[in-house]
């Protein structure tokens, strides 16, 4: 399933996410101060609210995130990016969605086919893939939280979904709109997410092999890297074995 190597994904990269904090939060405040042009209020703003969420969960200091915020409100100087999304395909037809926020398009839609034709994929044309993801909230939680009481929770408080995956972890899937209510009732439930996010999923997958897999965590490292990159989505589908064997 989608959500499966979703979380198997989060999981097998979060050692190099780790290492890469520095980068991680210059995007975050990237993405806040855009988010902020919207008003500063996250109550009236969603996207701000998002990402001030995301930002509090890379443990960012407050501090850094009211600068950033109020950066971005016009309370004081800073670059003005604008945002763009990239489509194209990896190896064996894998979609693959690209957002970025950048000062220079030229340079960032430069660097983001670079990355592509380095690893094996293509970019394509607007529209050519985004049909295929939809935005959910998903809040994951280890093995040993149990299965019954985290599903009655989440459903009576208007989640749409409960994925329990083969190493007996879990997965809260709801609608965008929805999820901070069902995340703030269920931690009012003492029920603590390891990881919470807002992501875009895919309506379907590929199924890949290890040598596939391979080539699409290569592309995906490649464009993360990338300092314009904001996320990179894919609709891969890898199981834990293949997990197991690129590990072994």
């Amino acid at each position: 399933m989608a959500g499966h190597s979703k979380w198997a994904n989060i999981k097998h990269r979060k050692a190099a996410q780790d290492a890469k904090r520095g980068k991680v939060f210059s995007k975050i405040i990237r993405e806040l101060t855009v988010a902020a042009k919207g008003g500063d209020n996250p109550d009236d703003n969603p996207r701000l609210r998002v990402a001030m969420d995301k930002a509090l969960g890379a443990n960012m200091k407050k501090d850094t995130i009211d600068k950033a915020v109020s950066r971005g409100a016009g309370n004081a100087e800073g670059e003005n990016y604008e945002e763009c999304t990239y489509e194209g395909y990896g190896v064996g037809g894998v979609a693959v969605l690209v957002e970025c926020m950048t000062d220079n398009k030229n340079r960032t839609v430069a660097e983001v086919r670079h990355a592509f034709s380095k690893r094996g994929g293509n970019l394509g044309t607007d529209g050519s893939v985004a049909y295929l993801f939809s935005k959910v909230g998903q809040l994951h939680y280890p093995a040993e939280v149990k299965e019954e009481p985290l599903m009655e929770a989440a459903l009576e408080a208007g989640a749409e979904d409960v994925l329990v995956h083969g190493d007996g972890s879990k997965e809260v899937e709801t609608a965008f709109a929805d999820y901070f209510d069902v995340k703030e009732a269920l931690l009012s439930d003492d029920f603590v997410p390891e990881q919470a996010q807002i992501t875009m999923k895919p309506a379907t997958t590929v199924d890949l092999d290890a040598a596939g897999a391979e080539k699409i965590m290569a592309l995906v490292d490649m464009l993360e890297d990338l300092d314009d990159v904001q996320s990179v989505y894919t609709n891969a589908d890898i199981s834990d074995e293949v997990l197991a064997e690129l590990n072994g």
